[in-house]
């Protein structure tokens, strides 16, 4: 039906399977408002030129206020420090008997340990261990690289505060399961049951 699943996905089938299908089975898109995002966007861009290397004198020099004191801390993170990987990475593995992927910030490694760094200018997930981004990014990058020495860095520029999420074996076979229960629930859902009504932005076309 779908050729991966993204943590999106998977969360948007969680809150409400019609709107799931309206988003990723017909396809349709609603527009939002690009403002809210662009002061994260800046940020990561500016921590993939940083960690790539390249020249960022001139995007240091325009950053506002708001974004230098943000950019100060993120730079300092002892993980800036590591060998860079990957920066704005499209990762995508067979965990089980689906594809899954999504976008990493970056990939940081430190001797033969993987750090998937995650840029937050909102808030952490309230459950961050079981997040589908968290089970799917580490479970992508523990397959992709042949490792299990993977763990999954959530970076709070916000509050200016790190969450560390470390894979084991056992949450190896818990996310493993997650994944496989939720994607088997996808695949036989009824999309043409009706709905409680939610006020999202379909909510125009729900029925």
């Amino acid at each position: 039906m779908f050729q991966s699943f993204s943590p999106n996905m998977l969360k948007t089938f969680e809150l409400c399977p019609k709107k799931f299908y309206f988003r990723y089975v017909k396809n349709i898109s609603m527009p939002v408002n690009d403002e809210i995002f662009e002061f994260g966007k800046n940020i990561h861009a500016l921590a993939s030129y940083y960690l790539r290397n390249e020249n960022i004198d001139r995007m240091e020099a325009s950053l506002n206020e708001r974004e230098k004191e943000v950019w100060e801390y993120l730079k300092g993170v002892n993980y800036f420090k590591y060998e860079t990987v990957e920066t704005e990475y499209n990762l995508t593995a067979r965990i089980g008997n689906h594809f899954f992927g999504g976008r990493l910030d970056a990939l940081v490694k430190d001797g033969d340990k993987y750090y998937i760094l995650d840029y937050k200018t909102g808030s952490i997930p309230k459950n961050a261990k079981y997040d589908y981004q968290t089970m799917i990014y580490l479970l992508s990058v523990q397959k992709f690289f042949k490792t299990d020495n993977v763990t999954f860095v959530y970076i709070d520029l916000k509050n200016k505060k790190e969450f560390v999420i470390e894979l084991t074996p056992e949450l190896t076979k818990e996310y493993e399961e997650k994944l496989a229960k939720i994607t088997e629930k996808i695949e036989h859902e009824d999309y043409h049951k009706k709905q409680e009504f939610c006020p999202c932005e379909y909510k125009i076309i729900c029925y």
